[in-house]
């Protein structure tokens, strides 16, 4: 099947990778010319411009648009719209806010074009394991495009699924990624605490070894929780700052919203806040505080 890949950074290069090793033909375009040349060298057809994504694609189109969400995305869009024609099929696989993606949606099907929204993962480790794709849109417009999540998936019939209508791929990957903030913190704080029983000399690198196989808790995260303590057994060198790309944010207002309770994923998140302050004014007040009703001793910077 032929569809166009717009945005080749490093996930949209190793869909494309992907695409052209399981034999369909792909046209790339990004705005970088080094981006183009690259995915040309690895057998894509590239395009200088959207038209020209347009003009070597035959009708009906699909294009996968793969760049940043937001602005970035909704500029994208509506430039395609210009370069396409009525009955082709728009992909946004970026992280995009749900409900930008059912008004793209709705917005797009008054123009005559089809819109499939597709939450997906499996960062760098896709090109060779595959990605999981949390797809939305209408049945038979993602039915068409079977052969490409067949693709890219792990398995034809693994890891990947239309959920339901459009909006509802961003949905479940936005939920999806507020999960990862929770396991990820849980198995922070397990080993930080492993960490601090000085008196056993715990080898973290080992104990993560031993849960990866059998136990209860194993999971791809903690492989590469594993992996990142061979290569670095006390983070030396890493900074205690962690950003988040949104979409844990977009989960628990989400939450909110719904009147439901999603305690785990709303402190994850908190706590990705709390590393990014260096001097955090909170607990000096609560140092005085103490010091004001109790008289206990306040530590001295």
């Amino acid at each position: 099947m032929d569809i166009a890949m717009i945005g080749l950074g490093k996930m949209g290069a190793n869909m494309t990778t992907r695409l052209l090793k399981g034999g369909h033909r792909v046209v790339a375009y990004d705005l970088s010319a080094d981006a183009i040349r690259s995915a040309e060298a690895n057998g894509a057809e590239g395009a200088a411009t959207l038209a020209e994504v347009a003009e070597k694609l035959a009708a009906p189109r699909a294009v996968w648009v793969m760049v940043p969400s937001g602005d970035p995305t909704e500029q994208t869009i509506n430039k395609l719209t210009e370069a396409l024609s009525p009955g082709d099929i728009i992909i946004d696989g970026g992280n995009s806010n749900y409900k930008d993606s059912q008004r793209r949606a709705a917005a797009l099907k008054e123009k005559g074009f089809h819109f499939v929204d597709v939450g997906t993962s499996g960062g760098v480790w896709g090109l060779t394991q595959g990605y999981s794709m949390m797809v939305g849109g209408d049945a038979k417009v993602v039915e068409s495009l079977r052969p490409i999540f067949e693709t890219l998936a792990p398995g034809a019939d693994q890891g990947w699924g239309r959920v339901g209508p459009s909006g509802s791929g961003h949905f479940v990957k936005m939920v999806h990624n507020g999960i990862e903030y929770g396991l990820m913190e849980a198995y922070a704080e397990g080993f930080e605490l492993m960490g601090h029983k000085t008196e056993f000399n715990l080898d973290l690198t080992q104990i993560a070894e031993i849960w990866r196989f059998g136990s209860v808790i194993r999971s791809w995260l903690l492989d590469l929780t594993a992996r990142a303590l061979t290569d670095n057994p006390t983070m030396e060198g890493i900074a205690a700052y962690v950003v988040d790309s949104g979409e844990g944010r977009w989960t628990v207002v989400e939450a909110i919203d719904l009147n439901c309770s999603i305690p785990v994923i709303s402190l994850a998140l908190q706590t990705r806040f709390r590393s990014r302050e260096d001097d955090p004014f909170s607990e000096k007040l609560v140092a005085a505080m103490r010091n004001q009703f109790g008289g206990h001793a306040v530590k001295k910077e």
